[in-house]
Order: structure tokens, then sequence, then C-alpha cells
């Protein structure tokens, strides 16, 4: 038997697990915002500002759900629209500093959050998440490289 095939419970439970805790946590979140605002706002502090057709595609909507998206956060003061520097035609959608600690706030919450269960487990279990840091940041990078559309060719194709 390979590895992968012996490997593959444990990856199958640790996902679930995983998938358990952050269903939970997201349920217990505050609910002023939707998933997809929030999730728009933390693509634009990962990445910086971003055509709006860019954005619908990471966050996997349509492009007309993303531009009323977009108002709405531009509205609230969250985002702004700015040319973009490479084609005067085009607006990037831009975090603004209020959507920057918006996020920082509801990550600092959640991370509070999430200490306070750990405070809970046996030495030996805290340990072991302590031991697990690099691959759940490591699962992160390869989330948000899975995230990013294809680069644009000068032109403008994908």
């Amino acid at each position: 038997m390979d590895e992968e095939t012996t490997n593959e419970p444990a990856a199958r439970a640790a996902s679930e697990a995983l998938y358990g805790l952050l269903s939970a946590a997201v349920r217990r979140g505050p609910r002023e915002m939707s998933l997809t605002s929030l999730a728009t706002l933390a693509t634009l502090d990962r990445s910086g500002p971003r055509r709006i057709t860019d954005l619908a595609l990471i966050e996997g909507v349509a492009q007309p759900s993303m531009t009323a998206l977009v108002s709405t956060l531009e509205r609230a003061g969250l985002v702004e629209r700015r040319g973009d520097p490479a084609d005067k035609r085009v607006a990037l959608v831009a975090l603004t500093p209020a959507g920057a600690e918006l996020l920082r706030s509801r990550r600092r919450a959640g991370a509070e959050a999430l200490e306070q269960l750990i405070d809970k487990l046996p030495p030996q279990e805290a340990a072991a998440l302590t031991a697990a840091i690099p691959a759940l940041r490591h699962l992160r990078e390869l989330d948000n490289e899975d995230r990013e559309p294809a680069p644009r060719t000068p032109g403008g194709e994908r």
C-alpha cells in the first residue's frame, strides 16, 4: 500500500475536523456582513487592488453580483475605486483603512475565540496544535494560490 492511500483516512479525518471547527466559528461570528463581503475584503487585503472581474472570479460570483457588492462596500466606506495606472479605462477596487480595520477586528475576535477553546485542551492536544502550525499556514498559502486568477497578458487576455 503506498503512502498516499495510507494517509487518505487521516487526511479525511483532519479535513472533517477542521471544516467542522471553521463552520462553528463562522456560525458564532457576528452577522453584520455576508461571508462573500468579508471574503472580498480579505482578498483585497491579501492581494491589493483588483478589477471587479478578477474579484468575481476569485470569489466565485457573477460579475454583476460583484459590482453590486462592491457598490455596497463602497457606500459603507470599506472599499474605494481607483484608476488603474496600467490601463486608464479600468477601475480597481481597493481596501480603505476602515475596511482594513474591520478585517483586523474580525480576525482578532476570531483568534481570541479559538484561543479560549485551545486553552481548554489538555496540554498534549494543545502541543499537537502548536506542532501543526506550519502545516496549517501552508494550507492557507495553498488556498490563496488556488484563488488567484490567471495573470493577464498585456492585451488584457488570460
